[in-house]
């Protein structure tokens, strides 16, 4: 039986204030005046302005279909700096026969001519669907015509059968908006759990029993007003975590008898053990046995053996790049093909630690882009991937047999959210995930300063651990694009660039480069900064308004910068750059800055470390004080004077 997993997030629930009745559902007429405004007068610099937005989800009582239907209605300020409006895309889901369909599709740009709005309607020419999975295809429309100081506005039902699928919607988005409403209308006898997260309270606001269509119904109404766009802040994780949404997930139905989609983490536990998809695959432990390398058993030391039983399904089999915490083809096709999801490499990777005595157990997470797991309120949905972990004397350990680079407690970035929810045969728990183990960033630069005034020589950049991986993960995208950065960011002629996994898993790319705009001349003198083009030139902590959200770096890390300049023959050093040391009191943040002259070269190390992987927002101002240091020493010049 195959399964999709479908989304859920995070949420915090919210006492409202009883709010004046308000008539929802009911888009007012286009105002031709709305296509002269100039600007939004929630944020004068904003590229568009959501004028009208209504996302409504209602159960047809008679079908048992889940009807989505969407109004909006958006000026464009800027269309240059609003593409994300200038195309309309509807994702639609699909399982086995059951499929979401798209109907009553109404698309239009509005521009004011000779005085007077004139609309253009989107031509059903411009539709086209593209698959993203074997669950998800897009129905992409564009808008045609659109200049600044347009309107755009659409309109669309989809019907779904999944009851699952009650999207989650972001009131808080980049774009301000003058008015959002969300409103859901469900049967008696299905019931939802609804959650809020963030920081707005509804100006309206309704939940109440009604009579819809002859029956009695439950209805959720909030309608939202003057909703500024969303100011994310740097080193965030994901900022989705943060912004104020709704989101439904199915709780019950009572047809003719009841049954309990979201329960405790216990049911769910035993659920999925009883599941031919999850639990049914761990009971297949032949297979296990029958793959075990005969070396394993005569390893005596836990950690060593699990290592050992890791190593050998992480090189063995190639992750489809799947999601979910159900096997699709099922791990025997997997060992067939070397080539699984994520449940069904590490469910196998489980029983293979199993079958080598370790007491091994599943671990469900929600992935970084995914949002947090809502503890508050159990649900499958709430996770999308699955990790292993064994329990020894030491305490848990965990391992992700996804990534070729991944190690004992060495996860990939996307892994690191917070915590998981331990699915193990006797209990249900959860754990903490905290990237505790250091990545280490290596720049080393070694040049010199040739007689036409130029500067060459040779670069290297070296990630480990967590960092190597998210290297790893941007070349495996685009090597092109990941090539190309180097130039983009420096500004510096680089050749040769060759990037590669070395043998202990770190990420290394070896270059050549060239440049002539690195040196002043003034008369007898050569003015260099010695750190070359690695020179921190900004402060990435220059946030002027209070810091609102935790500070995440995904690993604890060390950056070491090493610069090796040879000196002109016939040059003197006029004067040295001035050393700095700076560490918070905690030792926690620490920032060093050493040049030295060695012979006829200049020496320059500097070096970041960071212990921890996040902080609360009260780290900010160190942060900012010692990233501003970092900025100012790393910016020093030196004068090569000719003898």
């Amino acid at each position: 039986m195959k399964k999709i997993l479908f989304i859920a997030f995070c949420s915090m629930h919210f006492l409202f204030v009883k709010a004046q009745k308000h008539k929802f559902l009911d888009p007012p007429k286009f105002n031709d005046a709305d296509l002269s405004k100039q600007k939004s007068a929630l944020d004068e610099n904003a590229p568009a302005e959501i004028l009208y937005k209504s996302l409504h989800f209602s159960i047809d009582y008679n079908t048992g279909n889940l009807v989505k239907t969407a109004f909006y209605r958006v000026k464009i300020y800027d269309k240059d700096k609003a593409e994300e409006w200038l195309n309309l895309e509807v994702p639609l889901y699909q399982n086995g026969s059951s499929q979401e369909t798209l109907s009553k599709m109404k698309a239009f740009t509005y521009n004011l001519e000779n005085g007077a709005s004139v609309a253009t309607k989107v031509d059903k020419s411009s539709k086209y669907k593209s698959k993203e999975s074997k669950y998800v295809s897009i129905t992409k429309f564009a808008f045609p015509n659109v200049k600044n100081g347009s309107v755009i506005e659409y309109q669309y039902e989809v019907t779904s059968p999944f009851l699952f699928i009650i999207p989650e919607i972001l009131i808080e988005t980049d774009t301000p908006s003058l008015y959002t409403e969300y409103v859901l209308d469900s049967p008696g006898n299905i019931s939802y759990n609804v959650n809020y997260t963030g920081f707005l309270t509804p100006k309206y606001r309704e939940i109440e029993e009604r009579m819809m269509y002859g029956i009695n119904y439950r209805t959720y109404r909030f309608g939202y007003e003057n909703v500024k766009g969303f100011k994310t802040e740097k080193f965030v994780n994901n900022d989705r975590n943060y912004r104020t949404k709704i989101s439904a997930e199915l709780h019950s139905t009572n047809y003719r008898e009841l049954k309990l989609y979201s329960s405790s983490w216990e049911q769910i536990k035993e659920r999925l053990y009883e599941d031919e998809d999850f639990g049914g695959e761990l009971k297949k432990t032949r297979l296990a046995k029958e793959n075990m390398p005969a070396n394993i058993s005569g390893i005596s030391n836990e950690n060593d053996r699990a290592n050992a039983v890791f190593d050998y399904v992480k090189n063995t089999f190639t992750w489809n790049k799947d999601r979910g915490i159900y096997v699709e083809d099922g791990i025997k096709k997997m060992l067939e093909t070397k080539t699984g999801n994520a449940a069904e490499i590490n469910l196998f990777l489980v029983m293979m630690l199993r079958e080598a005595g370790l007491k091994a157990d599943p671990l469900t997470i929600s992935t970084v882009s995914n949002g947090l797991i809502n503890i508050a309120s159990p649900n499958v949905s709430n996770m999308n991937f699955v990790l292993a972990a064994i329990q020894t004397k030491d305490g848990f350990h965990l391992y992700d047999a996804t990534v070729k680079q991944s190690s004992i407690d060495q996860l990939p970035p996307r892994d690191w959210n917070q915590f998981g929810i331990l699915i193990a045969k006797d209990k249900v728990q959860q754990l903490s995930l905290t990237n505790a183990k250091t990545s280490f960033t290596s720049l080393t630069a070694t040049a010199k300063i040739n007689s036409d005034g130029s500067i060459s020589g040779n670069y290297s950049d070296k990630d480990t651990g967590t960092f190597a991986m998210f290297a790893k993960e941007s070349y495996d995208d685009n090597a092109e694009k990941y090539k190309k950065q180097y130039k983009e960011n420096f500004a510096i002629d680089f050749t040769d660039i060759d990037s590669k996994v070395t043998e202990n898993g770190d990420f290394e790319s070896t270059m050549k480069f060239s440049s002539e705009n690195l040196i002043d001349k003034i008369g007898k003198k050569i003015i260099i900064n010695p750190m070359l083009f690695l020179n921190k030139n900004s402060n990435e902590f220059d946030q002027t308004e209070e810091r609102k959200y935790m500070i995440d770096f995904t690993s604890p890390f060390t950056k070491v910068k090493k610069i090796v300049l040879e000196i002109p023959e016939g040059y003197s050093i006029e004067e040295m750059p001035k050393n700095k040391k700076i560490i918070t009191e905690d030792k926690e943040i620490e920032y060093s800055y050493f040049a030295e002259q060695k012979g006829n070269t200049i020496e320059v190390v500097s070096t970041t470390k960071v212990l921890s992987p996040t902080y609360p927002k009260e780290y900010y101002p160190a942060f900012k004080q010692i990233w501003g240091v970092a900025s100012k020493h790393e910016n020093q010049v030196i004068s090569l004077v000719k003898k």
